[in-house]
């Protein structure tokens, strides 16, 4: 049988200090309330027994002397409990709180001649004492109660309010956004003291400004390296040209293309990185630009029209993604190479042994390569990073029956009608 959870927000850091202060506050008011319960009580039945006894001592002196008894008092008299005339007949002395005619009393018993001599002290207003004490230590300990939790939940609300304040900078920062701070004002002031929550705060901005440099500093060189390969790429491309026909030639020329295709793709992650891309946006039809790709790779992709869809994006870079989806399908899969357009998803599958679990967890990778020392290069880097650029999703995943799965979603273009209603599509 399944426990039932408990509410999210019983997991909060506020929740649970609420829970400390509330139980912490509860069971100091109850022993301080026990103690001055015992205490006051204590002295209370003390005087109250001190009354009864000298009272005990004047009636046992009368009824000696012979004379006449108080009326508080005397031999056997009625509503005397059994167990304190017991006391008194076996020639002891004692007291006791008993009711008597529906008022507390406290009576004081001694001996006399094989008898018990007893006197009766009213102590209503004793036990009214105790009782408003009580009702004082209650009252006084819930508004204590009251009070600590209320200054307790203040203060650990501003520590929590700091505390989203860095998780959310620190969510920021995951997405991409590297300029984000938490600019905590203690961390500005060395003179102010730092609390653990500064502290982290600190060490978080601290750690994004380096990271930010050490990023900046990568991409600069990327595109700096780039640049100048350029250069002399294309002098060495046009000494390829020039070479007499043959096998050597055929190598030298592929692998000047490969080169060139390298240092594009460098360029092109360097602008990424930048984030200095801007895009061209028109409406364009989904099924023709998959047509495109299909032909422009020139492979023997499968294309699966399953539901048409016009798309505003921009066309250059959704044929990229595209193109290398399919490339790197058929250099790291096996045939069949599927590509599927369901209205704005496009698919691409094929069935090899899928995509490796770092690429599943953390994404495409630079230069990284897998088990089997096959690289992927920057195909997939460029794919999810122009997917961002033109405002799609994608996603990589591997088919329950194996090979590897790419799902693009592309924001869908509303067409609407002559009297205005949507057509077909929806808004992405």
């Amino acid at each position: 049988m399944r426990r039932p959870r408990l509410p999210r927000w019983t997991a909060t850091l506020t929740w649970k200090a609420a829970v400390f202060i509330t139980v912490m506050c509860c069971a100091l008011a109850a022993l301080l309330g026990v103690l001055v319960h015992v205490s006051v009580t204590r002295q209370t039945v003390n005087q109250a027994r001190e009354k009864a006894l000298g009272r005990l001592v004047e009636v046992t002196r009368a009824y000696e002397s012979g004379g006449p008894v108080p009326r508080y008092g005397g031999v056997d008299p009625p509503g005397l409990p059994e167990a304190l005339r017991a006391l008194a007949i076996s020639g002891r002395r004692g007291t006791m709180v008993e009711s008597y005619r529906g008022r507390p009393t406290m009576w004081a018993a001694g001996p006399a001649d094989g008898r018990a001599i007893a006197v009766r002290v009213d102590y209503t207003l004793s036990a009214n004492t105790i009782s408003g004490l009580d009702r004082a230590i209650v009252g006084s300990s819930g508004l204590a109660i009251g009070a600590t939790l209320l200054v307790g939940a203040f203060a650990v609300t501003r520590i929590t309010r700091r505390l989203h304040l860095t998780a959310q900078v620190a969510r920021r920062i995951s997405a991409g956004d590297l300029d984000a701070r938490v600019n905590d004002p203690r961390t500005k002031n060395p003179s102010r003291p730092q609390d653990e929550v500064a502290t982290v705060s600190g060490a978080l901005d601290t750690m994004v400004s380096s990271l930010q440099g050490k990023l900046q500093s990568e991409q600069r060189f990327t595109a700096d390296v780039a640049h100048e390969l350029r250069t002399p790429l294309t002098g060495l491309s046009a000494a390829a040209e020039l070479l007499p026909e043959g096998r050597p030639a055929e190598l030298v020329r592929d692998r000047v293309r490969a080169m060139r295709s390298l240092t594009e793709d460098l360029l092109e992650i360097s602008r990424l990185d930048a984030g200095s891309e801007t895009v061209d946006l028109d409406v364009h039809e989904l099924p023709y630009l998959a047509e495109r790709v299909v032909r422009a790779s020139g492979t023997d992709t499968e294309l699966r029209i399953l539901g048409e869809c016009a798309v505003e994006t921009d066309k250059r870079r959704l044929e990229r993604v595209l193109g290398n989806l399919v490339a790197n399908a058929h250099k790291h899969g096996r045939p069949p190479v599927v590509l599927t357009v369901d209205g704005a998803v496009v698919t691409v599958t094929d069935h090899g042994t899928g995509y490796p679990r770092y690429l599943l967890e953390h994404g495409p990778q630079r230069f990284r390569t897998d088990g089997d020392n096959k690289g992927h290069g920057l195909g997939l880097t460029i794919a999810v990073g122009q997917s961002a650029v033109i405002g799609a999703d994608l996603r990589f995943a591997n088919a329950p029956d194996g090979g590897a799965v790419a799902r693009l979603v592309l924001p869908e273009y509303v067409r609407f009608t002559d009297d205005g209603q949507p057509g077909h599509g929806r808004t992405g």
